[in-house]
């Protein structure tokens, strides 16, 4: 148990995100004591930032596209959700090529996802779509000149079904020559020192197995265990190392220019 000056004592609150990304995480934090102490909140990304932003939860693993919404911040453990290349799910579907797409229907799950599209159509693509509020349903409606943004567990049964697809991380890896950091654990007050250390050997126990993470608690409906396996060893790159910090940075430095 923690004591934080503006607040009771209470169990630290965290808010992680609920896709097969963040599995080796929710996999060691839900078998380690730590849950005892802690309050685990699992949420879509968008929400994840909501709860941050606006003081509901102490630490979480949010869209880094929220950075310039905080009035400060704090980055607490050395891993993230990242990938280095093709990431497999945060796509843009299309029926058209890039030039020939007029609108973008914007997945409402993350902040992250959404900027990077906007960022590669500025500075990359060199194409000024429309941009569109996602709805419910709103992958039904990928057709003609208007294209979507899907992120998450939704990708996996969608990938190969149109005509055109851009894996955004592959896309700001050939923009940039960086890898690309989607979300990360984030505060807005710093948190005790021996508890970060605590929780950043467990996010670590987790990546470390893995293949027994995924063997106990992988959802077969969504991806097999052969496809979870790769995606979460081949696609999702954990480390918060140097280079993803600089590519933090200079993602940060795009969005002050759109």
């Amino acid at each position: 148990m923690f004591i934080f000056a503006h607040l009771d004592p209470r169990k630290v609150r965290i808010s992680i995100v609920n896709y097969t990304n963040t599995l080796p995480f929710k996999w060691a934090i839900k078998r380690d004591s730590i849950l005892e102490r802690i309050d685990l909140q699992e949420d879509i990304p968008s929400i994840c930032a909501q709860k941050l932003k606006f003081g509901q939860v102490d630490l979480a693993l949010v869209p880094v596209a929220l950075i310039p919404e905080l009035d400060k911040y704090f980055i607490e453990t050395d891993y993230c959700i990242g990938a280095d290349g093709v990431v497999d799910s945060v796509k843009l579907y299309s029926q058209v090529p890039l030039a020939e797409i007029k609108s973008i229907t914007l997945d409402y799950q993350s902040k992250s996802s959404i900027t990077l599209t906007k960022v590669l159509a500025k500075f990359f693509w060199n194409i000024n779509p429309t941009y569109l509020e996602a709805k419910p349903g709103f992958e039904d409606q990928i057709n003609e000149d208007n294209a979507a943004v899907v992120i998450g567990d939704r990708t996996f049964s969608m990938n190969g079904k149109f005509n055109y697809e851009y894996d955004l991380a592959a896309e700001w890896k050939k923009f940039t020559g960086l890898p690309f950091v989607f979300a990360a654990w984030l505060s807005t007050e710093k948190l005790p020192k021996n508890f970060i250390e605590e929780f950043n050997t467990i996010l670590k126990y987790g990546i470390d197995h893995t293949e027994q993470a995924i063997d106990e608690i992988h959802d077969p409906a969504k991806l097999s265990k052969t496809l979870t396996l790769e995606y979460l060893t081949k696609r999702i790159n954990y480390s918060l190392e140097e280079k993803k910090l600089t590519a933090l940075q200079e993602f940060l430095k795009y969005i002050k220019l759109l």
